[in-house]
């Protein structure tokens, strides 16, 4: 198969992703994170801080607080026991256990790995894993990295400005086991939610970050001693207690030019011992073909120049918002009480000021500084919000478009979309008809192919979930819940909007409202 057809299965025919006979062995599934065996430890402090609001950056950042920055990314942070009705007429139970953590993840099966280059005082320099089960770090690679780092990046960043470095990669198995194909496109959904969890929290601890999407895979997981079949990192993220600054000019980075495999001649190779549990791994060769195709052997880059497809609208079909600050909510609290509601949305009206808070909070938290986008100029996402609306008071029932310059929602199409949004649901886990808000991350049909190849489909994948993240976050601070959905039909949902023809698509489709709570006994994992 094409490359360019497993992308378009993926998002318009997402049926022939997964062999018809395909079976998931439940019983031999990996751990939802992993484990080395082996290797120098170091434990963090279980005495997580019980607010992280008016938190002032250490001028020397030390172990103790980037153990809190940790667990607040992808700690394990609860055990929940969640009560199944398995048959309503003989009413038999079943019940689910599982360690959450508080990003949300397809499956719960969390495919994304967090690694961070640190050099702290009371911490040796060097490359370590977080070891999510235990709360530790583990050490994979002394010494200092940092020119290595520069070079991987592009000689953009001044990494030895910086404390830290995070890497977020995917597991492939993680999810292939249970997703087949299909799991490539949940893959960078998941690093992106990761992401956009990592970004609020480092803002939160006053440091700042900034992500790169492009850089020398081979000589990043040649530091980290990834096998790149089986593991790959997506993307980086440095840590500095002053604003990111890039390290070269247009002119420097034209003239400097970066080959991941004479980089990798600088340090030897390493391989560590780790553990998964499965005991039988599949094949998965699309997944590997995808991720060689997406891998940059070479930096040379100037800075990133991509256009964003902006639909024509009449002026006539604006709808003007309310004018909103930003929201100022406990972060902690908002993160515990996050939650996906299933079939426990309860349709309730909502005001036209509660959309306009949570549509302003979601952008503007979601516009952080990235390589995909311009650096001179307030930067243009590459993906945007789409909104049925349904009982929101003062807004005519329809399909809008979320401009958020003008902070005015476009109406696409009048109406009520519920029963069309439902029959695009192939399994009936989310009850959509008692649903006022449901929103369609939407990103140009072309991944930007032509701007970065390949390496495009997953760059938007992740944009979208930094945004879905951000969009949960805030839905939850202004007492709704969210549900992120992969399982719906792209093809209804781009006619209700009329954005075939433009050149857009829907990548994510997230279902916002009020909820009832759902029965099932929770305990915090946290001293």
């Amino acid at each position: 198969m094409s490359l360019d057809a497993f992308i378009h299965d993926l998002q318009f025919e997402t049926e022939k992703t997964t062999p018809f006979d395909f079976e998931v062995d439940w019983d031999d599934g990996p751990l939802p994170y992993k484990l080395y065996r082996g290797l120098p430890t170091f434990p963090l402090s279980s005495e997580i801080p019980l607010t992280l609001e008016n938190q002032q950056a250490s001028v020397k950042p030390d172990l103790h607080q980037i153990g809190h920055v940790l667990w607040y990314v992808c700690g394990l942070t609860q055990f929940s026991q969640l009560v199944l009705l398995s048959d309503i007429l003989d009413k038999s139970m079943g019940q689910v256990q599982s360690a959450r953590r508080f990003i949300p993840s397809g499956g719960g099966l969390y495919p994304s790995e967090l690694y961070i280059y640190l050099k702290l005082e009371d911490l040796p320099t060097g490359i370590y894993h977080y070891d999510v089960a235990h709360h530790r770090l583990v050490l994979l690679r002394s010494g200092n990295f940092d020119s290595y780092l520069s070079r991987s990046l592009g000689t953009r960043c001044d990494t030895s400005a910086c404390f830290g470095i995070a890497f977020v990669s995917t597991m492939f198995w993680k999810n292939f086991f249970k997703y087949h194909n299909f799991s490539y496109r949940l893959q960078g959904l998941d690093a992106g939610v990761l992401i956009g969890q990592f970004l609020e929290v480092v803002k939160r601890f006053g440091y700042h970050s900034r992500v790169y999407f492009q850089f020398l895979d081979r000589s990043v997981n040649h530091l980290l001693g990834l096998n790149e079949n089986e593991e790959s990192v997506y993307a980086v993220l440095p840590l500095s207690i002053e604003p990111m600054m890039t390290c070269l000019g247009t002119e420097d980075r034209l003239r400097e030019r970066v080959l991941a495999s004479e980089l990798m001649k600088e340090l030897p190779s390493v391989s560590h011992d780790h553990y998964i549990r499965s005991r039988r791994i599949l094949e998965y060769p699309m997944l590997i073909k995808m991720n060689q195709a997406s891998m940059i052997e070479s930096l040379q880059l100037t800075p990133s120049s991509v256009e964003s497809i902006k639909p024509t609208i009449q002026e006539k079909d604006a709808v003007a918002l309310p004018p909103v600050s930003r929201l100022s909510y406990p972060f902690l609290s908002v993160c515990r009480r996050r939650f996906s509601p299933e079939r426990d949305f309860v349709l309730q009206k909502i005001s036209r000021e509660l959309l306009a808070a949570l549509l302003h909070e979601a952008v503007a938290s979601y516009i952080d500084p990235k390589d995909s986008e311009e650096e001179e100029n307030q930067p243009e996402p590459c993906v945007s919000l789409y909104v049925c609306i349904y009982g929101v008071n003062g807004i005519p029932n329809g399909a809008y478009r979320f401009d958020s310059t003008s902070h005015t929602l476009h109406q696409l199409r009048r109406g009520d979309h519920r029963l069309w949004l439902q029959q695009a649901m192939p399994f009936a886990n989310v009850n959509l008809t008692q649903v006022p808000l449901c929103f369609h991350v939407v990103g140009r049909r072309d991944f930007y192919k032509k701007e970065w190849g390949y390496r495009g489909y997953r760059i938007q994948q992740m944009e979208a979930g930094m945004l879905v993240q951000r969009l949960l976050l805030a839905a939850t601070a202004l007492g709704m819940g969210g549900h992120p959905l992969l399982g719906f039909d792209v093809n209804i949902c781009d006619e209700i909007y009329r954005i075939a023809e433009t050149g857009e698509t829907s990548l994510i489709q997230i279902p916002v409202g009020p909820h009832r709570h759902r029965a099932r006994l929770e305990g915090r994992l946290q001293s």
